[in-house]
């Protein structure tokens, strides 16, 4: 804890330089406030959430529906505006150090979920372990797997990561992709999209047509 707070200390002292006293200063009260709404959900889950310090924004919420259900959050781990943490049956979500997760994204675990240390991930993003069993082929109404997420990872905006997804080290992964299987660390992936732009035929005599 002593650790912790002296790198608090020394995070506001470089922010002040950088940016001015009295900006650093309302930006943090929004910080205190996001360290304080975390503290109140582990409060809440004590028996769900392990963790240190970590900032939940306004909005953002975290949602255990089991006993067996738990999460763990790592050091200066900071979630922003609108985010939705949802943790059910026997689910492990794992957020390492450093981990930043931005507005309005979505995770939802069963089963497997972990996200590796100092990963960024940028609005609207969709991580999903499961699917749901639309065949119904078992009396599970899912069908689950693991999301595994590497360390330094970079995700861009709208990304959906499905079930059985394995991201290594150091991956950038472009917005709007949709993920699933092996990404090999140290790669960039995307969804390649081809361009076709056609021009407007109108049809005169349908229109013609359809006013009379």
């Amino acid at each position: 804890m002593v650790n912790v707070i002296i790198k608090i200390v020394k995070t506001l002292v470089a922010e002040s330089k950088k940016r001015g006293i009295m900006i650093t200063f309302f930006m943090n009260i929004s910080h205190l406030f996001g360290i304080f709404r975390g503290m109140l959900f582990k409060l809440l889950y004590f028996k769900n959430i392990k963790s240190t310090i970590f900032s939940l924004q306004s909005n953002s919420k975290i949602e255990i529906f089991n006993k067996n259900a738990r999460i763990q959050v790592g050091k200066f781990v900071f979630i922003r505006k609108n985010a939705s943490l949802r943790i059910d049956y026997n689910g492990v979500l794992t957020l390492d150090n450093n981990v930043f997760i931005n507005d309005n994204c979505t995770i939802n675990c069963v089963n497997r979920i972990s996200i590796g240390q100092n990963t960024k991930i940028a609005p609207n993003v969709c991580i999903n372990d499961h699917d749901h069993n639309y065949k119904k082929n078992t009396s599970d109404h899912l069908i689950r797997g693991e999301v595994t997420i590497g360390e330094n990872v970079w995700i861009g905006s709208n990304v959906v990561i499905l079930r059985d997804t394995h991201i290594g080290d150091n991956v950038v992964i472009a917005a709007g992709s949709v993920v699933k299987g092996n990404v090999p660390s140290n790669t960039i992936y995307l969804n390649k999209r081809e361009i076709d732009t056609r021009p407007i035929q109108h049809d005169y005599n349908r229109l013609v047509k359809v006013q009379g």
